[in-house]
Protein backbone atom coordinates (compact mmCIF):
# COMPACT_ATOMS: atom_id res chain seq x y z
CA UNK A 1 0.00 0.00 0.00
CA UNK A 2 1.08 3.61 -0.52
CA UNK A 3 2.42 5.75 2.28
CA UNK A 4 -0.24 8.00 3.77
CA UNK A 5 -1.10 10.02 6.84
CA UNK A 6 -0.50 8.02 10.02
CA UNK A 7 -3.24 7.68 12.63
CA UNK A 8 -1.48 7.06 15.93
CA UNK A 9 -2.99 5.48 19.04
CA UNK A 10 -2.53 7.03 22.46
CA UNK A 11 0.05 4.43 23.46
CA UNK A 12 1.95 4.83 20.21
CA UNK A 13 2.02 8.62 20.59
CA UNK A 14 3.47 8.32 24.09
CA UNK A 15 6.10 5.92 22.77
CA UNK A 16 6.94 8.22 19.86
CA UNK A 17 7.40 11.19 22.19
CA UNK A 18 9.50 9.03 24.52
CA UNK A 19 11.68 7.94 21.58
CA UNK A 20 12.19 11.59 20.64
CA UNK A 21 13.13 12.54 24.19
CA UNK A 22 15.53 9.58 24.52
CA UNK A 23 17.27 10.74 21.35
CA UNK A 24 18.44 13.80 23.29
CA UNK A 25 17.22 16.16 20.58
CA UNK A 26 14.24 17.45 22.55
CA UNK A 27 12.79 17.52 26.07
CA UNK A 28 9.29 17.03 27.41
CA UNK A 29 9.14 20.71 28.31
CA UNK A 30 9.97 21.69 24.74
CA UNK A 31 7.28 19.39 23.38
CA UNK A 32 4.68 20.85 25.76
CA UNK A 33 5.67 24.38 24.77
CA UNK A 34 5.35 23.45 21.08
CA UNK A 35 1.88 22.02 21.72
CA UNK A 36 0.70 25.17 23.53
CA UNK A 37 2.20 27.56 21.00
CA UNK A 38 0.86 25.50 18.12
CA UNK A 39 -2.64 25.48 19.61
CA UNK A 40 -2.70 29.25 19.97
CA UNK A 41 -1.38 29.76 16.44
CA UNK A 42 -3.84 27.28 14.91
CA UNK A 43 -6.76 28.83 16.79
CA UNK A 44 -5.99 32.38 15.73
CA UNK A 45 -5.40 31.22 12.16
CA UNK A 46 -8.84 29.59 12.22
CA UNK A 47 -10.52 32.83 13.35
CA UNK A 48 -8.37 35.73 12.09
CA UNK A 49 -10.65 38.33 13.64
CA UNK A 50 -9.56 37.07 17.06
CA UNK A 51 -5.92 37.66 16.12
CA UNK A 52 -6.62 41.31 15.31
CA UNK A 53 -7.49 42.34 18.86
CA UNK A 54 -7.21 40.59 22.24
CA UNK A 55 -10.36 38.93 23.52
CA UNK A 56 -11.49 36.83 26.46
CA UNK A 57 -10.69 33.16 26.97
CA UNK A 58 -11.56 30.43 29.45
CA UNK A 59 -9.18 27.51 29.82
CA UNK A 60 -10.34 24.27 31.43
CA UNK A 61 -7.17 22.50 32.61
CA UNK A 62 -6.89 18.90 33.70
CA UNK A 63 -4.73 17.00 36.20
CA UNK A 64 -2.18 15.70 33.68
CA UNK A 65 -0.10 16.78 30.74
CA UNK A 66 -3.18 17.87 28.79
CA UNK A 67 -3.75 20.32 31.61
CA UNK A 68 -0.16 21.46 31.19
CA UNK A 69 -0.95 22.28 27.58
CA UNK A 70 -3.89 24.32 28.86
CA UNK A 71 -1.78 26.33 31.30
CA UNK A 72 0.69 26.96 28.48
CA UNK A 73 -2.11 28.23 26.27
CA UNK A 74 -3.36 30.49 29.07
CA UNK A 75 -0.11 32.35 29.71
CA UNK A 76 0.65 32.65 26.01
CA UNK A 77 -2.73 34.25 25.36
CA UNK A 78 -2.22 36.55 28.32
CA UNK A 79 1.10 37.62 26.82
CA UNK A 80 -0.89 38.70 23.76
CA UNK A 81 -3.12 40.90 25.91
CA UNK A 82 -6.03 38.48 26.33
CA UNK A 83 -8.18 38.33 29.47
CA UNK A 84 -7.91 34.70 30.59
CA UNK A 85 -9.53 32.68 33.36
CA UNK A 86 -8.32 29.18 34.21
CA UNK A 87 -10.49 26.54 35.88
CA UNK A 88 -8.69 23.41 37.01
CA UNK A 89 -9.87 19.84 37.51
CA UNK A 90 -7.88 18.26 40.32
CA UNK A 91 -5.10 19.72 42.43
CA UNK A 92 -2.49 21.67 40.40
CA UNK A 93 0.07 20.71 43.04
CA UNK A 94 -0.02 17.08 41.80
CA UNK A 95 0.69 17.87 38.15
CA UNK A 96 3.54 16.07 36.33
CA UNK A 97 6.76 18.17 36.32
CA UNK A 98 6.48 19.73 32.84
CA UNK A 99 2.80 20.53 33.37
CA UNK A 100 3.59 21.96 36.84
CA UNK A 101 6.14 24.30 35.28
CA UNK A 102 3.54 25.62 32.82
CA UNK A 103 1.03 26.03 35.67
CA UNK A 104 3.60 28.04 37.65
CA UNK A 105 4.08 30.39 34.73
CA UNK A 106 0.33 30.97 34.62
CA UNK A 107 0.11 31.40 38.41
CA UNK A 108 2.42 34.39 38.13
CA UNK A 109 -0.24 36.04 35.95
CA UNK A 110 -3.58 34.94 37.34
CA UNK A 111 -5.45 32.61 39.71
CA UNK A 112 -6.33 28.95 39.18
CA UNK A 113 -9.99 28.47 40.05
CA UNK A 114 -11.57 25.08 40.80
CA UNK A 115 -13.54 23.57 37.96
CA UNK A 116 -16.46 23.08 40.32
CA UNK A 117 -16.78 26.87 40.58
CA UNK A 118 -17.34 27.26 36.86
CA UNK A 119 -20.65 28.91 35.92
CA UNK A 120 -22.32 29.77 32.66
CA UNK A 121 -21.32 33.43 33.01
CA UNK A 122 -17.59 33.12 32.22
CA UNK A 123 -18.32 30.63 29.45
CA UNK A 124 -20.99 32.72 27.74
CA UNK A 125 -18.85 35.84 27.97
CA UNK A 126 -15.76 34.26 26.44
CA UNK A 127 -14.62 34.42 22.84
CA UNK A 128 -12.71 31.16 23.19
CA UNK A 129 -13.00 28.17 25.52
CA UNK A 130 -10.15 25.65 25.56
CA UNK A 131 -10.93 22.10 26.70
CA UNK A 132 -7.57 20.89 28.04
CA UNK A 133 -8.92 18.60 30.75
CA UNK A 134 -8.36 15.11 29.37
CA UNK A 135 -6.51 14.18 26.19
CA UNK A 136 -5.01 10.96 24.92
CA UNK A 137 -4.18 9.78 28.44
CA UNK A 138 -7.81 9.28 29.44
CA UNK A 139 -8.62 5.64 30.25
CA UNK A 140 -11.75 6.00 32.37
CA UNK A 141 -15.06 7.87 32.16
CA UNK A 142 -14.57 11.60 32.68
CA UNK A 143 -16.78 11.83 35.79
CA UNK A 144 -14.54 14.59 37.12
CA UNK A 145 -15.73 16.97 34.40
CA UNK A 146 -19.27 15.76 33.74
CA UNK A 147 -20.85 18.88 35.25
CA UNK A 148 -18.59 21.24 33.32
CA UNK A 149 -19.30 19.35 30.09
CA UNK A 150 -23.06 19.65 30.58
CA UNK A 151 -22.71 23.33 31.41
CA UNK A 152 -20.53 23.99 28.38
CA UNK A 153 -22.82 22.00 26.08
CA UNK A 154 -25.76 24.11 27.23
CA UNK A 155 -23.90 27.37 26.62
CA UNK A 156 -22.85 26.25 23.14
CA UNK A 157 -26.39 25.20 22.26
CA UNK A 158 -27.57 28.66 23.23
CA UNK A 159 -25.31 30.47 20.79
CA UNK A 160 -27.04 32.70 18.27
CA UNK A 161 -25.53 33.84 15.00
CA UNK A 162 -21.84 34.64 15.34
CA UNK A 163 -22.14 35.29 19.08
CA UNK A 164 -21.00 33.03 21.86
CA UNK A 165 -17.78 31.20 22.60
CA UNK A 166 -15.90 28.98 20.21
CA UNK A 167 -14.77 25.71 21.74
CA UNK A 168 -11.26 24.43 21.02
CA UNK A 169 -10.43 20.87 22.08
CA UNK A 170 -6.79 20.43 22.99
CA UNK A 171 -5.67 17.11 21.44
CA UNK A 172 -9.13 15.54 21.97
CA UNK A 173 -12.49 16.53 23.42
CA UNK A 174 -12.46 15.39 27.06
CA UNK A 175 -14.16 12.02 27.42
CA UNK A 176 -13.45 10.84 23.88
CA UNK A 177 -11.35 7.69 23.52
CA UNK A 178 -8.31 8.51 21.37
CA UNK A 179 -8.21 5.03 19.84
CA UNK A 180 -11.88 4.34 19.10
CA UNK A 181 -13.78 7.63 18.92
CA UNK A 182 -16.17 6.29 21.56
CA UNK A 183 -17.36 8.34 24.54
CA UNK A 184 -16.08 6.63 27.67
CA UNK A 185 -18.87 5.85 30.10
CA UNK A 186 -21.70 6.41 27.62
CA UNK A 187 -24.47 3.89 28.21
CA UNK A 188 -25.62 3.55 24.60
CA UNK A 189 -24.27 3.87 21.08
CA UNK A 190 -25.77 7.33 20.59
CA UNK A 191 -23.96 10.59 21.21
CA UNK A 192 -24.63 11.79 24.80
CA UNK A 193 -26.59 15.03 24.85
CA UNK A 194 -24.29 16.62 27.42
CA UNK A 195 -21.11 16.18 25.36
CA UNK A 196 -20.07 19.56 23.94
CA UNK A 197 -19.06 19.66 20.28
CA UNK A 198 -15.80 21.42 19.53
CA UNK A 199 -15.53 24.05 16.83
CA UNK A 200 -11.88 23.08 16.35
CA UNK A 201 -9.61 20.33 17.63
CA UNK A 202 -5.86 20.89 17.68
CA UNK A 203 -3.87 17.69 18.02
CA UNK A 204 -0.13 17.10 18.22
CA UNK A 205 2.38 15.14 16.18
CA UNK A 206 -0.18 13.02 14.34
CA UNK A 207 -3.93 12.56 14.14
CA UNK A 208 -5.48 9.86 16.31
CA UNK A 209 -7.92 7.14 15.22
CA UNK A 210 -10.52 8.63 17.56
CA UNK A 211 -10.60 11.80 15.47
CA UNK A 212 -11.93 9.73 12.53
CA UNK A 213 -13.93 6.93 14.12
CA UNK A 214 -17.18 6.68 16.04
CA UNK A 215 -18.32 9.99 17.53
CA UNK A 216 -14.95 11.61 16.85
CA UNK A 217 -15.93 13.55 13.72
CA UNK A 218 -19.10 14.91 15.36
CA UNK A 219 -17.34 15.96 18.57
CA UNK A 220 -14.02 17.19 17.17
CA UNK A 221 -15.11 19.46 14.34
CA UNK A 222 -12.21 20.34 12.01
CA UNK A 223 -8.94 18.78 13.20
CA UNK A 224 -5.60 20.55 12.81
CA UNK A 225 -2.39 18.62 13.47
CA UNK A 226 0.45 20.67 14.95
CA UNK A 227 3.96 19.28 14.32
CA UNK A 228 6.15 18.81 17.38
CA UNK A 229 9.51 19.16 15.66
CA UNK A 230 12.03 17.05 13.82
CA UNK A 231 12.74 14.58 16.62
CA UNK A 232 9.07 13.57 16.91
CA UNK A 233 8.71 13.46 13.11
CA UNK A 234 11.74 11.15 12.91
CA UNK A 235 10.37 8.85 15.61
CA UNK A 236 7.00 8.76 13.84
CA UNK A 237 8.64 7.92 10.51
CA UNK A 238 10.67 5.14 12.12
CA UNK A 239 7.53 3.43 13.40
CA UNK A 240 5.73 3.93 10.10
CA UNK A 241 8.64 2.27 8.29
CA UNK A 242 8.15 -0.97 10.21
CA UNK A 243 4.41 -0.95 9.47
CA UNK A 244 3.21 -0.74 13.04
CA UNK A 245 0.86 2.20 12.49
CA UNK A 246 -2.66 2.65 11.18
CA UNK A 247 -2.84 4.91 8.12
CA UNK A 248 -5.47 6.87 6.27
CA UNK A 249 -6.35 5.98 2.69
CA UNK A 250 -4.53 8.27 0.22
CA UNK A 251 -5.68 9.15 -3.31
CA UNK A 252 -4.88 6.39 -5.81
CA UNK A 253 -1.52 6.55 -7.55
CA UNK A 254 -2.28 7.64 -11.14
CA UNK A 255 0.13 5.01 -12.51
CA UNK A 256 -2.22 2.30 -11.22
CA UNK A 257 -5.23 3.80 -12.96
CA UNK A 258 -3.64 4.78 -16.28
CA UNK A 259 -3.93 2.38 -19.21
CA UNK A 260 -1.03 1.19 -21.32
CA UNK A 261 -1.45 2.98 -24.68
CA UNK A 262 -0.28 -0.20 -26.43
CA UNK A 263 -2.54 -2.51 -24.45
CA UNK A 264 -5.71 -4.27 -25.63
CA UNK A 265 -8.91 -4.94 -23.72
CA UNK A 266 -7.79 -8.27 -22.27
CA UNK A 267 -4.57 -6.64 -21.07
CA UNK A 268 -6.71 -4.53 -18.75
CA UNK A 269 -8.60 -7.45 -17.29
CA UNK A 270 -11.92 -9.23 -17.61
CA UNK A 271 -14.35 -9.18 -14.68
CA UNK A 272 -17.41 -11.36 -14.19
CA UNK A 273 -20.33 -10.10 -12.10
CA UNK A 274 -22.97 -12.67 -11.19
CA UNK A 275 -26.59 -11.56 -11.16
CA UNK A 276 -29.76 -12.92 -9.62
CA UNK A 277 -33.25 -13.82 -10.80
CA UNK A 278 -35.59 -11.77 -13.03
CA UNK A 279 -36.55 -8.47 -11.48
CA UNK A 280 -33.46 -8.38 -9.24
CA UNK A 281 -30.76 -7.47 -11.74
CA UNK A 282 -30.38 -3.77 -11.02
CA UNK A 283 -27.78 -4.16 -8.28
CA UNK A 284 -25.55 -6.41 -10.37
CA UNK A 285 -25.87 -4.06 -13.36
CA UNK A 286 -24.67 -1.18 -11.18
CA UNK A 287 -21.67 -3.25 -10.12
CA UNK A 288 -20.89 -4.28 -13.71
CA UNK A 289 -21.01 -0.70 -15.01
CA UNK A 290 -18.73 0.45 -12.19
CA UNK A 291 -16.20 -2.29 -12.98
CA UNK A 292 -16.13 -1.20 -16.60
CA UNK A 293 -15.87 2.52 -15.77
CA UNK A 294 -12.90 1.96 -13.45
CA UNK A 295 -10.95 0.50 -16.31
CA UNK A 296 -11.50 -3.24 -16.62
CA UNK A 297 -11.11 -4.10 -20.31
CA UNK A 298 -14.20 -6.29 -20.36
CA UNK A 299 -17.02 -6.95 -17.93
CA UNK A 300 -19.51 -9.77 -18.28
CA UNK A 301 -22.75 -10.05 -16.37
CA UNK A 302 -23.57 -13.67 -15.63
CA UNK A 303 -27.35 -14.12 -15.44
CA UNK A 304 -29.83 -16.96 -15.21
CA UNK A 305 -31.40 -17.72 -18.57
CA UNK A 306 -34.77 -16.45 -17.40
CA UNK A 307 -33.27 -12.99 -16.83
CA UNK A 308 -31.31 -12.72 -20.07
CA UNK A 309 -33.81 -10.59 -22.02
CA UNK A 310 -34.42 -8.24 -19.12
CA UNK A 311 -30.71 -7.52 -18.70
CA UNK A 312 -30.01 -7.32 -22.43
CA UNK A 313 -32.54 -4.52 -22.67
CA UNK A 314 -30.59 -2.49 -20.09
CA UNK A 315 -26.99 -3.05 -21.13
CA UNK A 316 -24.75 -2.27 -24.08
CA UNK A 317 -21.03 -2.18 -23.24
CA UNK A 318 -21.39 -4.83 -20.55
CA UNK A 319 -21.40 -8.32 -22.04
CA UNK A 320 -23.88 -11.03 -21.07
CA UNK A 321 -23.54 -14.74 -20.39
CA UNK A 322 -26.09 -17.27 -19.22
CA UNK A 323 -24.92 -18.85 -15.96
CA UNK A 324 -27.74 -20.92 -14.56
CA UNK A 325 -25.74 -22.98 -12.13
CA UNK A 326 -22.35 -23.78 -10.63
CA UNK A 327 -21.37 -26.02 -13.53
CA UNK A 328 -21.88 -23.15 -15.98
CA UNK A 329 -19.78 -20.87 -13.80
CA UNK A 330 -16.96 -23.40 -13.57
CA UNK A 331 -16.98 -23.80 -17.35
CA UNK A 332 -16.84 -20.03 -17.81
CA UNK A 333 -13.88 -19.78 -15.45
CA UNK A 334 -11.86 -22.13 -17.64
CA UNK A 335 -10.99 -18.94 -19.54
CA UNK A 336 -7.98 -17.73 -17.57
CA UNK A 337 -8.35 -14.26 -19.05
CA UNK A 338 -11.26 -13.83 -16.66
CA UNK A 339 -9.32 -12.36 -13.77
CA UNK A 340 -11.87 -11.39 -11.12
CA UNK A 341 -15.38 -12.17 -9.93
CA UNK A 342 -18.02 -10.28 -7.99
CA UNK A 343 -21.16 -11.73 -6.50
CA UNK A 344 -23.74 -10.74 -3.98
CA UNK A 345 -25.62 -7.65 -5.23
CA UNK A 346 -29.10 -8.85 -6.17
CA UNK A 347 -27.88 -12.46 -6.23
CA UNK A 348 -30.54 -13.86 -3.95
CA UNK A 349 -30.06 -16.49 -1.26
CA UNK A 350 -31.56 -19.52 -2.98
CA UNK A 351 -29.88 -22.82 -3.91
CA UNK A 352 -28.44 -21.37 -7.14
CA UNK A 353 -26.85 -18.49 -5.25
CA UNK A 354 -25.36 -20.82 -2.64
CA UNK A 355 -23.93 -23.11 -5.33
CA UNK A 356 -22.44 -20.15 -7.21
CA UNK A 357 -20.78 -18.94 -4.01
CA UNK A 358 -19.12 -22.32 -3.45
CA UNK A 359 -18.02 -22.55 -7.09
CA UNK A 360 -16.57 -19.04 -6.97
CA UNK A 361 -14.59 -19.88 -3.85
CA UNK A 362 -13.30 -23.09 -5.41
CA UNK A 363 -12.09 -21.17 -8.47
CA UNK A 364 -9.22 -19.60 -6.53
CA UNK A 365 -9.63 -16.33 -8.45
CA UNK A 366 -9.65 -12.75 -7.06
CA UNK A 367 -13.15 -12.32 -5.72
CA UNK A 368 -15.29 -9.68 -4.04
CA UNK A 369 -18.32 -10.71 -1.98
CA UNK A 370 -21.10 -8.36 -0.88
CA UNK A 371 -24.78 -8.28 0.08
CA UNK A 372 -26.52 -11.65 -0.42
CA UNK A 373 -23.19 -13.46 -0.76
CA UNK A 374 -22.21 -12.24 2.71
CA UNK A 375 -25.48 -13.43 4.18
CA UNK A 376 -24.91 -16.84 2.61
CA UNK A 377 -21.33 -16.90 3.84
CA UNK A 378 -22.45 -16.14 7.40
CA UNK A 379 -24.67 -19.24 7.34
CA UNK A 380 -22.05 -21.63 5.91
CA UNK A 381 -18.94 -22.49 7.93
CA UNK A 382 -17.77 -24.70 5.07
CA UNK A 383 -17.69 -21.64 2.79
CA UNK A 384 -15.85 -19.59 5.41
CA UNK A 385 -13.18 -22.29 5.56
CA UNK A 386 -12.51 -21.74 1.83
CA UNK A 387 -11.79 -18.03 2.14
CA UNK A 388 -8.31 -16.77 1.29
CA UNK A 389 -6.39 -13.46 1.13
CA UNK A 390 -7.41 -12.87 -2.50
CA UNK A 391 -11.04 -12.53 -1.36
CA UNK A 392 -12.47 -9.10 -0.48
CA UNK A 393 -15.57 -8.79 1.72
CA UNK A 394 -17.45 -5.47 1.77
CA UNK A 395 -19.99 -5.60 4.63
CA UNK A 396 -22.08 -2.79 5.99
CA UNK A 397 -22.99 -2.85 9.69
CA UNK A 398 -25.85 -5.35 9.31
CA UNK A 399 -23.81 -7.76 7.20
CA UNK A 400 -20.88 -7.43 9.59
CA UNK A 401 -23.19 -8.36 12.45
CA UNK A 402 -24.31 -11.47 10.57
CA UNK A 403 -20.68 -12.48 9.96
CA UNK A 404 -19.39 -11.70 13.45
CA UNK A 405 -22.15 -11.22 16.05
CA UNK A 406 -19.60 -11.34 18.88
CA UNK A 407 -17.59 -8.45 17.45
CA UNK A 408 -20.73 -6.44 16.73
CA UNK A 409 -21.82 -6.92 20.33
CA UNK A 410 -18.43 -5.71 21.56
CA UNK A 411 -18.88 -2.54 19.51
CA UNK A 412 -22.36 -1.98 20.96
CA UNK A 413 -21.33 -2.58 24.58
CA UNK A 414 -20.69 0.54 26.69
CA UNK A 415 -17.06 1.68 26.66
CA UNK A 416 -16.20 1.44 30.35
CA UNK A 417 -12.51 2.26 29.96
CA UNK A 418 -9.98 3.13 27.31
CA UNK A 419 -8.65 2.14 24.92
CA UNK A 420 -12.13 1.02 23.92
CA UNK A 421 -12.84 -1.63 21.29
CA UNK A 422 -13.07 0.13 17.93
CA UNK A 423 -14.23 -0.47 14.39
CA UNK A 424 -10.58 -0.83 13.42
CA UNK A 425 -10.16 -3.54 16.07
CA UNK A 426 -13.30 -5.30 14.86
CA UNK A 427 -12.27 -5.18 11.21
CA UNK A 428 -8.78 -6.46 12.00
CA UNK A 429 -10.12 -9.35 14.07
CA UNK A 430 -12.57 -10.46 11.39
CA UNK A 431 -10.02 -10.07 8.57
CA UNK A 432 -7.64 -12.35 10.48
CA UNK A 433 -10.40 -14.77 11.48
CA UNK A 434 -11.63 -15.22 7.90
CA UNK A 435 -8.22 -14.72 6.21
CA UNK A 436 -9.58 -12.04 3.85
CA UNK A 437 -9.32 -8.37 3.03
CA UNK A 438 -12.26 -6.73 4.80
CA UNK A 439 -13.93 -3.43 3.90
CA UNK A 440 -16.11 -2.39 6.83
CA UNK A 441 -18.26 0.32 5.26
CA UNK A 442 -19.47 3.43 7.05
CA UNK A 443 -18.87 7.18 7.36
CA UNK A 444 -15.33 6.14 8.25
CA UNK A 445 -14.61 2.99 6.25
CA UNK A 446 -11.99 0.57 7.55
CA UNK A 447 -9.95 -1.62 5.17
CA UNK A 448 -8.17 -4.45 7.02
CA UNK A 449 -5.82 -7.12 5.71
CA UNK A 450 -5.46 -10.61 7.18
CA UNK A 451 -1.95 -9.70 8.40
CA UNK A 452 -3.38 -6.98 10.65
CA UNK A 453 -2.49 -3.92 8.57
CA UNK A 454 -5.39 -1.52 8.23
CA UNK A 455 -6.38 1.83 6.82
CA UNK A 456 -9.21 4.26 7.45
CA UNK A 457 -10.99 6.39 4.89
CA UNK A 458 -13.25 9.26 5.88
CA UNK A 459 -14.06 10.85 9.19
CA UNK A 460 -12.92 14.25 7.90
CA UNK A 461 -14.95 17.05 6.32
CA UNK A 462 -12.96 16.92 3.07
CA UNK A 463 -13.85 13.24 2.53
CA UNK A 464 -17.45 13.27 3.76
CA UNK A 465 -20.15 12.19 1.31
CA UNK A 466 -23.32 11.58 3.35
CA UNK A 467 -25.43 11.28 0.21
CA UNK A 468 -23.80 7.87 -0.37
CA UNK A 469 -26.41 6.61 2.10
CA UNK A 470 -28.68 5.64 -0.79
CA UNK A 471 -29.80 2.33 -2.25
CA UNK A 472 -27.30 0.79 -4.64
CA UNK A 473 -24.21 2.79 -3.70
CA UNK A 474 -22.64 -0.26 -2.07
CA UNK A 475 -23.21 -2.26 -5.26
CA UNK A 476 -21.17 0.33 -7.15
CA UNK A 477 -18.34 -0.07 -4.64
CA UNK A 478 -18.43 -3.84 -5.21
CA UNK A 479 -18.01 -3.23 -8.94
CA UNK A 480 -15.13 -0.81 -8.41
CA UNK A 481 -13.26 -3.39 -6.34
CA UNK A 482 -13.94 -6.08 -8.95
CA UNK A 483 -12.77 -3.88 -11.80
CA UNK A 484 -9.53 -3.01 -10.02
CA UNK A 485 -8.94 -6.67 -9.12
CA UNK A 486 -9.40 -7.51 -12.80
CA UNK A 487 -6.79 -4.90 -13.65
CA UNK A 488 -4.31 -6.76 -11.46
CA UNK A 489 -4.31 -4.73 -8.23
CA UNK A 490 -3.68 -6.59 -4.98
CA UNK A 491 -6.85 -7.03 -2.92
CA UNK A 492 -6.09 -4.45 -0.21
CA UNK A 493 -4.89 -1.91 -2.77
CA UNK A 494 -7.95 -2.48 -4.94
CA UNK A 495 -10.16 -1.99 -1.88
CA UNK A 496 -8.43 1.24 -0.81
CA UNK A 497 -8.48 2.76 -4.30
CA UNK A 498 -12.10 1.73 -4.81
CA UNK A 499 -13.20 3.31 -1.54
CA UNK A 500 -11.43 6.59 -2.38
CA UNK A 501 -12.84 6.70 -5.93
CA UNK A 502 -16.32 5.83 -4.67
CA UNK A 503 -16.36 8.80 -2.30
CA UNK A 504 -14.75 11.15 -4.81
CA UNK A 505 -17.37 10.27 -7.43
CA UNK A 506 -20.09 10.94 -4.85
CA UNK A 507 -18.59 14.31 -3.96
CA UNK A 508 -18.53 15.24 -7.65
CA UNK A 509 -22.16 14.18 -8.11
CA UNK A 510 -23.20 16.01 -4.93
CA UNK A 511 -26.50 16.12 -3.03
CA UNK A 512 -29.36 14.42 -4.82
CA UNK A 513 -27.06 11.59 -5.84
CA UNK A 514 -28.56 8.24 -6.78
CA UNK A 515 -26.42 5.17 -7.30
CA UNK A 516 -26.74 5.32 -11.10
CA UNK A 517 -24.86 8.65 -11.02
CA UNK A 518 -21.69 7.18 -9.56
CA UNK A 519 -20.26 5.28 -12.56
CA UNK A 520 -20.94 8.30 -14.77
CA UNK A 521 -18.99 10.56 -12.40
CA UNK A 522 -15.86 8.39 -12.58
CA UNK A 523 -14.41 9.61 -15.90
CA UNK A 524 -13.98 13.14 -14.58
CA UNK A 525 -12.43 11.86 -11.36
CA UNK A 526 -9.96 9.68 -13.25
CA UNK A 527 -9.16 12.42 -15.74
CA UNK A 528 -8.34 14.86 -12.95
CA UNK A 529 -6.07 12.36 -11.19
CA UNK A 530 -4.16 11.65 -14.40
CA UNK A 531 -3.96 15.32 -15.37
CA UNK A 532 -2.62 16.27 -11.94
CA UNK A 533 0.09 13.63 -12.27
CA UNK A 534 1.03 14.90 -15.71
CA UNK A 535 1.35 18.46 -14.39
CA UNK A 536 3.65 17.44 -11.54
CA UNK A 537 7.41 17.96 -12.03
CA UNK A 538 8.72 14.93 -13.87
CA UNK A 539 5.12 13.74 -14.02
CA UNK A 540 3.28 11.53 -16.40
CA UNK A 541 0.48 9.09 -15.87
CA UNK A 542 2.70 6.14 -16.55
CA UNK A 543 5.30 7.00 -13.91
Amino acid sequence: MDRAEALVTATQMREIEADAIRSGAVSGAVLMAAAAEGTVAATLARWPALAAAPGRAVVLAGPGNNGGDGYGIAHRLAARGWQVRVFAAGDPATLPPDAAAEAARWSALGPIEPLGALTAGPLAGADLVFDAVFGTGLTRPADLVAGAQALLAGVLRGRTGAGGPRLVAVDLPSGLCADSGRVLGAEGPGLPADMPRADLTVTFGAAKPGHRLGHGPALCGPVVTVPLGRAVAAALAARAAIRTLLHAVPPPAPARLAKDPDGHKYAHGHALVLAGPPGAGGAARLAARAALRVGAGLVTLGVPGAALTENAARLDAVMLAVIDDAAALTARLADRRLRALALGPGLGQDARAADLLMAALEADRPLVLDADALRLLAQRPEAQAMLAPHVVLTPHEGEFTALAPDLAEALRAPARHGPAFSRVDAARVLARRLNVTLVLKGPATVIARPDGQARVHGGTPDRAAPWLATAGSGDVLTGLVAGLLARGLAPAQAACDAVWLHVEAARRAGPGLIAEDLPGALPAVLADLLAEAARAPGGGAGR
